[in-house]
């Protein structure tokens, strides 16, 4: 009997199955423990059980347990409604405006929780091309696994019973390495076209592959992102840089036709030979970074990103007769502008943007004071991995690079030592050619 279940849950093919009763997965099968899950979501969870609600730890985190994966972050879906929510705790806020959600602290947690997503209807509010604008549709636990993206997202973890529902048989698809989407493809792109976005980043990053059904009717509905909000894109932009596999998925972002008007130069720099050889590597360097458990900078990211065009504007400039710092300051203000406009790079992270581009030509000067002055620069570390980048891409000599690499290395009278001889020579005939100057006006004086 036993042995019929699990071969009835694990099959590649869906079974026939109402989408409002779900499968429900013991812990022999599925093996996930409450120990496995954080402290957090499962106080939350137990403490709107006790207030006599339904509540599991929902989507990406039982996903990921269920893959061998670590979760990132416990969120949890109940039928208690916001205000309800917020009432069964002591640290808690409401946020968001297309889908209410409550952020509830415990401890070092901040947990999300979701109310039961209801069925759409024809007096959801949508824009002209379907998107969904306000959405504050309360439902069933069955009406919420349907209005989920995929079917890998639609399971749900009781730490209770420590079963598992699935509505839509996402842990066979998961089995199958399938990414699945729930009803008709077409239609949830146009009610939310992120999703196309995040199809790309979950198959990139769990290893699966994309139901044709689901993969078809990205590139030719590609273009509904224009209309996505430009916060909503950086933020799903930045999960995708960040999940440790963000080499992966810009390849398969081109590859689907995703990358034209998303970040709108970014085709522009995958064209060119050396840009993309230079975003590549510092792509790369990320992933491994993530992997290693190492911290990641959005702005170092984006820096590499956009840094080519930069130089394109930077040369156009320098060549119309522009000095050469103000043509920079100028470029790196055009390229931010027109990113502006399809992705909201918050304020501090285009300053960091700037401080690392900013500082690049300052790694030109080695002599007198200006290499120790450029050492207490803030930005020096990430500003210093990016020359490193650029000669690693073959864009300027690794010789520049390694002298950096030295120089703050070594302290005292070996610094001194590395200053350039040639740059103190031409100092040195600057001050002489400057002594007859004064010899001159002190003769006129004494005339």
């Amino acid at each position: 009997m036993i042995r019929k279940f699990i071969s009835r849950v694990f099959r590649g093919k869906p079974p026939a199955q109402r989408n409002d009763e779900p499968v429900v997965i013991p812990v022999s099968s599925h093996g996930i423990t409450r120990d496995r899950i954080s402290s957090g979501s499962r106080r939350t969870c137990e403490t709107l059980q006790a207030a006599g609600f339904k509540a599991y730890v929902v989507g990406g985190a039982v996903r990921d347990l269920l893959i061998g994966a670590e979760p990132k972050d416990f969120d949890v879906a109940t039928n208690a409604t916001p205000e309800e929510v917020r009432k069964a705790f002591r640290r808690a806020r409401i946020i968001g405006r297309r889908f209410q959600i409550v952020h509830v602290m415990m401890g070092q947690e901040t947990l999300e929780v979701t109310t039961f997503r209801g069925t759409l209807d024809t007096n959801t509010k949508t824009d002209e091309h379907g998107r969904v604008l306000h959405d504050n549709v309360f439902g069933s636990q069955a009406e919420d696994a349907a209005r989920r993206d995929f079917t890998a997202n639609a399971l749900y973890y009781d730490p209770a019973t420590e079963t598992v529902l699935d509505y839509h048989h996402g842990v066979g698809d998961l089995k199958a390495r399938t990414l699945r989407m729930i009803g008709e493809p077409r239609a949830r792109y146009r009610e939310d076209p992120v999703r196309m976005l995040r199809a790309v980043r979950l198959a990139a990053k769990l290893g699966l592959v994309i139901d044709p059904e689901a993969k078809k009717p990205i590139r030719e509905m590609a273009d509904l992102l224009e209309n996505v909000p430009a916060a909503r894109l950086f933020d799903e932009m930045l999960k995708l840089l960040t999940s440790g596999h963000a080499v992966k998925c810009i390849t398969q972002l081109r590859d689907e036709g995703l990358h034209h008007g998303l970040l709108p130069m970014l085709d522009v720099i995958l064209e060119q030979p050396m840009g993309e050889k230079f975003v590549m590597l510092s792509l790369a360097n990320t992933d491994e970074r993530i992997r290693l458990g190492k911290g990641s900078s959005p702005g170092f990211l984006f820096a590499t990103l956009l840094w080519h065009e930069v130089l394109v504007h930077w040369e156009k400039l320098k060549a119309a007769g522009e000095s050469k710092i103000p043509a920079l300051y100028q470029a790196m203000d055009t390229v931010l502008d027109v990113q502006g406009e399809k992705l909201a790079i918050t304020r501090r992270i285009a300053g960091d943007i700037k401080d690392i581009w900013s500082l690049q030509p300052r790694f030109e000067a080695r002599a007198g004071k200006r290499p120790y002055a450029l050492l207490e620069q803030p930005r020096f570390r990430a500003s210093y991995d990016f020359l490193v980048l650029r000669a690693q891409a073959g864009e300027i000599d690794m010789e520049l690079a390694d002298w950096w690499t030295r120089f703050q290395a070594v302290d005292g009278e070996q610094r001194a030592a590395m200053l350039m001889p040639e740059q103190s020579a031409d100092k040195k005939r600057r001050r002489r050619r400057k002594k007859p100057a004064a010899d001159a006006v002190d003769r006129s004086n004494a005339e």
